[in-house]
């Protein structure tokens, strides 16, 4: 199919959702549920949330929208009228997966680094082939139908992001998604608090995801976890065929070794008995795993090892997810590691050992700024006190937080690590000149919901940034 094609005409919207068209006939290049996005010749999805869609159509309309789905005629332009405009986006998603049944489809999820991995397949995808992938966190309920909607007709290849908060969330999804490859990048106390049985709970949900393989389908699981043995028979529930990644020799990818230094990293592993050393850009240790993570899906979507070598080399860590900077402040330059993106127990503590593998000048300091962990439950506080023996594990000087629940590891932290404690991270971002000093490296992590990023964009512009340091560096 030429790549000129439309993404969509009224024609198939009509077929796709079983809805009617009031007003021309049109094409849509692209396809948005929000108004704001919208640019000349996309398609409008009017969804009910916190705001109803169809409260702007118009603005939609007026910005160049060429048609629109909703739940009735609108003045303004062409509409698709259907009874459920949810239901309508994911039946354009299904629509779009099977008229194109040659595609190669993987899908991701997992407790932690399911948005990089996704993107690293992704980046693996684009050297094989035209390639489709979820954007930003699009992983719930409207960002898989809308990506899947989104795909264009020339794809080869796509992946999928798939997220949860609540048990039942991932099956449909991957069922609509259809795989013919799925990974569980790893299992941890994320949204704990919507699982009466905690991780136990969570394992299940993830596992789901292998439900939607399609047949003859891969399943990659961290063969590390301790709930590998659910996740390995949810797999072969599914019929699938299962492959596992970790440092024990029984994998069939397994890592080796992992070095990290100023430009990123170096692993040694064995992948299917064959001994690689592999450079990235990424100097997180958790990175050794999730990059063995990626070289299995990608060989399971036929994508050749030596690209998913080269897509691994060049692939940057994501905003907020390990960005290294150096900041030029008034009292002297600090290196700033931007991990304000999400956390959880488990990613704390891989981010603890990568910055306390760092090496610092005489005299400067491995710092951590840290806002709450969000949606823990009744183990919140537990797990937020726990976080101090990683931190001490990891031999790093100073700790600052925000939040009352970061104000629990305060608390329990040995009085020469204890930093600044605020009630929130905008009273702490508004202290940004007494959290770092000449030579320091500050790593910046917390949930996204208690706004850990405000102290990393404070941290940032106390100087110019004067260059990259590290993973993705310029030289």
């Amino acid at each position: 199919m030429p790549d000129h094609a439309p993404l969509w005409t009224s024609a198939e919207i009509e077929q796709a959702t079983g809805g009617r068209l009031s007003g021309k006939g049109f094409e849509a290049s692209g396809i948005t549920y929000n108004s704001r996005e919208i640019g000349p010749g996309d398609l409008f999805v009017a969804l009910k949330g916190v705001r109803d869609g169809h409260d702007f159509a118009a603005p939609a309309f007026a910005a160049g929208a060429s048609g629109a789905i909703t739940d009735r005629p609108l003045d303004g332009g062409s509409c698709v009228v259907v009874a459920d405009t949810l239901r309508a986006l994911e039946d354009l998603g299904v629509a779009s997966r099977d008229r194109s049944p040659d595609v190669r489809r993987g899908a991701v999820t997992g407790s932690v680094g399911k948005t990089s991995v996704t993107q690293a397949i992704k980046a693996g995808l684009d050297l094989a082939g035209p390639a489709h992938a979820s954007i930003k966190s699009y992983n719930n309920h409207i960002g898989v139908p809308l990506t899947l909607a989104r795909m264009p007709r020339s794809t080869a290849r796509a992946v999928f992001e798939i997220g949860m908060s609540a048990p039942g969330e991932i099956a449909p999804l991957s069922r609509m998604v259809r795989p013919h490859a799925a990974c569980v990048t790893t299992v941890g106390p994320v949204h704990i608090e919507a699982f009466a049985d905690g991780e136990a709970g969570v394992a299940r949900e993830k596992a789901a995801i292998f439900e939607g393989l399609a047949p003859g389908g891969v399943a990659v699981l961290n063969g590390d976890v301790g709930f590998a043995a659910v996740l390995d028979a949810a797999a072969r529930k599914a019929g699938a065929r299962a492959v596992t990644f970790g440092v024990d020799g029984r994998h069939d990818a397994r890592l080796i070794d992992f070095e990290t230094g100023p430009e990123g990293s170096r692993i040694t592993a064995e992948l299917y008995g064959r001994r690689l050393t592999f450079a990235l850009r990424q100097s997180g240790f958790h990175w050794g795993l999730n990059s063995l993570c990626v070289l299995l899906m990608l060989d399971a979507l036929d994508v050749p090892l030596e690209t998913g070598l080269a897509a691994l080399a060049d692939f940057e860590p994501l905003a907020g997810r390990g960005q290294v900077s150096v900041v030029q402040a008034p009292g002297g330059a600090f290196t700033l590691i931007d991990e304000s993106y999400n956390a959880n127990p488990l990613s704390m503590a891989a981010g603890f050992r990568s910055l306390g593998a760092r090496p610092v000048a005489a005299g400067a300091r491995r710092v951590v700024v840290l806002t709450d962990m969000l949606e823990l439950g009744d183990q919140s506080r537990g797990l937020h006190e726990g976080l101090a023996g990683p931190i001490a594990a990891a031999g790093l000087d100073l700790v600052h937080t925000a939040g009352p629940e970061m104000k629990r590891l305060h608390e329990v932290l040995p009085s020469d690590r204890r930093g600044l404690w605020r009630e929130t991270a905008a009273e702490l971002a508004a202290e940004a000149a007494d959290l770092a000093g000449p030579g320091d490296i500050v790593m910046v992590k917390g949930s996204n919901g208690s706004k850990a990023s405000l102290v990393a964009r404070a941290l940032a512009a106390l100087g110019q940034p004067a260059g990259r340091d590290g993973p993705g560096a310029e030289r």
